[in-house]
């Protein structure tokens, strides 16, 4: 091959050329790693900052109620005439004829029903014949008696024959009182065969019928009628021991029944067992309730509702913010610095959802509702929300 067609060899690369380069992929590299190191701390920085708050529990505070704390008491009770009276035969025999039934009105000492007693007629026929002998017999030792003493004063006949008159005489007087009194008795007896109204207001039971059997004083069985006074009721209340020294005489009473929704009728507590039943754990109170509109039934169901006086000293709480451990009974609270301070507290008043607190808090004192398990002095917590103070409705 000659000169002039022979190809021609490559140059070799200098060294010098390369070196910028490879410069530029090690500081590249060196500025990669750096870069990632850098990531990964700040995201363990990260991490360790997010796990520390969330190791700071989350929680929030409810300031005490520093005003009064209206509750009420709300309790079923029976509603009863004021007065009743179940009206039962005093004498036996039959029944004539009634002239009140069920609901009607009766004044005091308006006929109910009359009775057929012969049995009883007879009896008193019997004993005015009694009074009748009785005091023929007596009248004859008066003038026997006074015969015999005028002999007695003439000295014709013995003294111990006078005496014997004049003791005939008072024993005939004896005998002509006992007759009597037992012809009054069955005059007595005879006027219960009208049976009549004690007092005024309405029948509110009738369980005879004309030609019905009566049983003389058998209080044993049904009453033939009874009268109630509807006027004013009594409402009978179950009061728990613990509200028993804030329910006081005069005290008002909201009632409602269920056959007239969404009105109030009113009451006032008029009595007071004063005593605590032993299985119960209540104290039995009487409401009287006006009823002049005759809207109220005697027997029938109540709700009451009694408006418990409020103490103005005590500051109230929610029932969950208590803590109740070996160390006894405290609530956590917050202090400036978002640490946990445990309060030993006294319970004045439980009202259920919400307790009113006697000694260990402050109006101040920001209480941590619903607190966490495990919480103890000193510790970190974060708040989130403030709720409001605590009240009663």
């Amino acid at each position: 091959m000659s000169p002039e067609t022979s190809p021609v060899a490559p140059k070799p690369r200098s060294r010098r050329g390369l070196a910028p380069f490879g410069l530029a992929a090690t500081l590249g590299l060196a500025a990669v790693v750096a870069n990632g190191i850098w990531s990964r701390q700040a995201s363990e920085a990260r991490l360790k900052e997010w796990t520390d708050i969330q190791a700071v529990p989350t929680v929030s505070v409810v300031s005490p109620s520093t005003g009064a704390n209206k509750t009420s008491l709300d309790l079923p009770g029976r509603l009863e005439a004021y007065s009743r009276a179940p009206i039962y035969a005093r004498v036996g025999g039959f029944l004539k004829a009634y002239y009140v039934d069920i609901g009607a009105p009766v004044k005091a000492g308006q006929l109910l029903a009359e009775i057929e007693a012969p049995d009883l007629d007879q009896q008193l026929l019997q004993a005015k014949a009694s009074l009748a002998s009785a005091q023929a017999a007596e009248q004859l030792a008066t003038v026997t008696a006074g015969r015999w003493q005028q002999l007695g004063g003439a000295n014709t006949v013995s003294r111990q024959t006078v005496d014997e008159k004049t003791g005939d005489l008072t024993v005939k007087q004896a005998l002509t009182k006992a007759a009597q009194a037992a012809v009054d008795r069955l005059e007595v007896l005879s006027a219960f065969k009208r049976i009549t109204a004690p007092f005024d207001g309405i029948v509110t039971t009738r369980n005879t019928d004309v030609g019905a059997l009566i049983n003389a004083e058998s209080s044993a069985g049904l009453a033939l009628f009874v009268i109630s006074d509807i006027e004013k009721l009594r409402l009978n209340v179950s009061v728990p021991q613990n509200f028993v020294p804030a329910v006081k005489l005069n005290t008002n009473v909201q009632i409602t029944v269920p056959e007239y929704p969404g009105k109030v009728y009113k009451g006032v507590v008029e009595a007071s067992a004063r005593a605590v039943d032993a299985q119960t754990g209540t104290t039995r109170m009487q409401v009287v309730v006006d009823n002049a509109s005759g809207e109220l039934m005697p027997g029938a169901f109540a709700n009451t509702r009694i408006e418990l006086p409020s103490s103005m000293k005590s500051l109230a709480i929610p029932s969950g913010a208590l803590i109740f451990d070996r160390n006894g009974l405290r609530v956590a609270t917050v202090d400036a610095n978002g640490k946990v301070i445990l309060k030993p507290i006294t319970i004045a008043r439980d009202l259920g959802q919400i307790v009113e607190i006697g000694s260990g808090l402050t109006a101040q004192d920001r209480v941590i509702d619903s607190p966490p398990d495990g919480l103890s002095d000193g510790d970190s917590v974060r708040v989130v929300d403030t709720a409001k103070p605590a009240a009663v409705r």
